[in-house]
């Protein structure tokens, strides 16, 4: 879905005594729009209120109660500080934007004609990252994808940032780049101003437009029209807000929708299919607009940590208890975990090279005039990077808390920062295991886990996302969905839809799905690695099983990348293990991590739906293949207008049926929202929480959390002695 402008902020506080804020309507912070809307006119003023530049990831480890937004700062680097001072995955620097731009305008001539979709580090091979020693040079490379608005033509460079030199220069034809944040607040600027689009509105009765919300979808290949399939289109949604404090996707202008060449903002044309006006909707959520008290019935609940944290942040290296790993931040993945490792009493092992989502496909089950162009690639089309927002302490994170800023590029290849884009802190998780014996009590432990958080607004859905980390070597990757359906109007009192839920008054909230595409460079142990389906099989009543009671697991290797993509399965119990063969347990087995698969269900697309062929992705739950350094993004480098994946993605990748037994493999798993939508989320949703899980399977000898620390008075069960006997003098028996 299109996103908010990540510089706009919001009008309205989170809560009283609260620092946070709340999306119950966007004001922009600038003045004007960024850029000009025609190819040949120059740059405006630009972004003067804009976050300026903060380098790449930055710390604060402020104290709950600072207020001072305390972010350090980065000064220029020089070349040698280029070469020696950064890790190969360092994110890129706001010096390292700036230099991009100035090396691409010096050697190629990239002007005001041009703009910058994306700038992001051009990873070193992965090889030469896990060979890399600390004072090694490094070599810093930038990948910028631009295009060029008056004749729509995209090019790819690679520029050498150490030695300030352009090494590739490449054009990519029949490719649309990404769709930018300045796009989408030049669309919504110039569609207010446009004199056709003034004249249609006010045919139904909308004369005020700043109540009026433009937003801008891209198109997917299958329902671009052909006579326009060679511009950078754009389709607009249109909504209307009751005031200007109130919801801006409460009333949807139903049947008008507005096609838009996005690189000279004109107006192609104005579909006008039908007008169901706007029913009277309970729509407003924030308690000052709805004119009704909040609940007094919870308390204030603390977190301290009166010692400090457990955790430490060097860099972009964060370790905590036996973790150690890197974060990193682009504009299109959002936040990436990197080089993940664990203590295991004095050694330090591998578990994965790269973490991250890679794809956010969101098809709106509905073929009516208002949604069969509603399908969202919203990492690929837009990215989620761009899309994170400020978190606030007490409102998006809660105790001690240590924030990391992210500083993306803008499309003239400039920086600007995203304070506290992204969060790290400790949780309590109650129990992390516990038995209480007769004779000797109790003994428990209390479950800490680490969290890095970030939070990203897609337009009218929030996307909370966290990776977890636990004392027990699990890793738990969890997203909850919040924010506001999409709402419609139906034409008559008593309608109903097929393909959504009536949520109020003539209205309905269609049906939905969102798929998340997490990539997964597991490293067990090394990178030579080997995928392991493992089902359980009940086995027949037979004279050695004559109750039927033996379970079985099987083990299917996925051996090729013909193989490569592979179905859930509920009745069996699927899972599936990344083997290490070469590194066996004590006890004789492989070293193994498991991909626990939750939130999983399958696309319910026709094989031949155009939908599937652009993103055959979605079809199955998992896949897995051979590592590429090249290969990132599974519905391919440019989704955005596209129709297929046969020239770059998960088909294109797997045409070659790579041998997948003892190498370096990358699991791609498919998890997500099923989204049949319900009453009880309107106006606002509750969070709709998923997740799925990476487990030690065999990886550690025995439970790696022995030695979790006690905490006060968690030797024993309040009520009960230590011998196992409850205050009447009864005997506590446990089982």
């Amino acid at each position: 879905m299109p996103p908010s402008p990540a510089w706009w902020t919001p009008s309205r506080r989170c809560s009283p005594g609260c620092r946070g804020s709340i999306a119950t309507g966007w004001r922009c912070c600038c003045a004007s729009s960024a850029w000009a809307s025609t190819a040949d006119e120059a740059p405006r003023a630009g972004r003067a209120s804009l976050p300026r530049i903060r380098g790449r990831l930055h710390l604060c480890g402020r104290e709950p109660s600072c207020q001072s937004g305390h972010t350090a700062t980065d000064a220029a680097r020089t070349t040698e500080e280029l070469r020696m001072g950064a890790h190969p995955l360092d994110s890129l620097s706001a010096e390292e934007f700036s230099r991009t731009a100035a090396i691409l305008a010096e050697q190629k001539g990239v002007d005001a004609g041009w703009r910058y979709a994306s700038i992001i580090l051009k990873e070193p091979p992965k090889v030469e990252v896990k060979a890399w020693r600390e004072g090694d040079p490094v070599v810093r490379r930038s990948l910028s994808v631009l295009w060029k608005k008056q004749t729509n033509e995209v090019h790819e460079a690679i520029v050498d940032l150490t030695d300030g030199t352009v090494e590739s220069w490449e054009h990519i034809p029949g490719v649309t780049p990404n769709f930018t944040l300045d796009e989408y607040h030049d669309c919504d600027h110039a569609m207010k101003e446009n004199a056709q689009v003034r004249a249609a509105l006010e045919a139904r009765g909308i004369t005020d437009l700043d109540l009026v919300l433009f937003d801008v979808w891209t198109y997917g290949g299958a329902v671009l029209p052909d006579r326009w399939r060679d511009r950078r289109l754009g389709w607009v949604d249109l909504w209307r807000r009751a005031s200007k404090d109130g919801n801006p996707y409460a009333h949807p202008v139903s049947g008008l929708k507005i096609i838009v060449d996005m690189n000279t903002l004109e107006v192609l044309e104005i579909e006008d299919h039908h007008d169901y006006g706007f029913p009277e909707v309970d729509a407003e959520y924030v308690p000052e607009v709805r004119g009704t008290p909040m609940s007094t019935a919870i308390k204030p609940l603390e977190i301290v940590q009166p010692e400090g944290v457990s955790f430490g942040v060097d860099g972009s290296t964060i370790t905590w208890d036996r973790w150690t790993f890197r974060v990193g931040f682009n504009y299109r993945e959002g936040p990436v975990i990197y080089q993940v490792a664990f203590d295991d009493d004095g050694r330090t092992r591998d578990i994965a090279y790269r973490l991250s989502f890679a794809e956010m496909i969101v098809p709106y089950r509905d073929s009516s005039f208002d949604h069969y162009r509603r399908t969202a690639f919203d990492i690929g089309e837009w990215g989620l990077g761009y899309m994170c927002t400020s978190l606030e302490l007490g409102c998006d994170c809660l105790g001690e808390i240590t924030y990391l800023d992210a500083t993306l590029p803008d499309t003239a290849g400039q920086p600007w920062t995203i304070k506290n884009a992204v969060c790290l802190h400790e949780e309590d998780n109650a129990v992390l295991w516990k038995h209480v014996d007769p004779d000797q009590g109790a003994e428990v432990r209390r479950q800490r886990r680490f969290v890095v958080s970030a939070h990203a607004t897609v337009a009218n859905y929030e996307y909370l996302i966290y990776w977890r980390f636990y004392q027990d070597g699990n890793i738990e990757c969890e997203v909850r969905a919040t924010g506001i359906m999409v709402s419609t109007p139906m034409a008559h009192d008593g309608d109903s839809m097929p393909t959504g839920t009536t949520i109020d008054q003539r209205t309905y909230a269609p049906f939905h799905q969102h798929f998340l595409i997490a990539r997964l460079d597991l490293d067990v142990d090394g990178d030579a690695n080997t995928v392991v389906e493992s089902d359980s099989m009940p086995a027949p009543i037979s004279d050695s099983n004559p109750y039927g009671l033996d379970l079985h697991t099987q083990a299917t290797v996925v051996e090729r990348e013909s193989q490569a993509g592979r179905m859930y399965s509920w009745e069996k119990q699927r899972t599936w293990k990344v083997q290490n063969p070469g590194k066996l347990n004590a006890w004789g087995t492989p070293v193994a991590y498991k991909l626990v698969p939750t939130a999983s269900f399958p696309s319910m697309f026709d094989e031949s739906s155009p939908i599937l062929r652009r993103n055959p992705v979605i079809g199955k739950t998992l896949w897995v293949t051979k590592h590429h350094d090249d290969q990132f993004w599974p519905a391919g480098d440019y989704p955005t207008q596209a129709v297929d994946d046969l020239h770059n993605g998960m088909t294109a990748w797997i045409a070659d049926d790579e041998n997948l037994v003892d190498e370096d493999v990358v699991l791609w798993y498919n998890f997500g929202i099923h989204h049949i939508t319900r009453v009880e989320d309107w106006p606002i949703m509750p969070a709709d929480t998923i997740s799925f899980w990476l487990k030690p399977f065999g990886f550690f000898d025995r439970n790696p959390s022995l030695d979790a620390p006690r905490t006060a008075m968690d030797h024993c069960i309040p009520g009960h002695d230590h011998a196992g006997h409850d205050q009447a003098g009864h005997d506590h028996v446990s089982r």
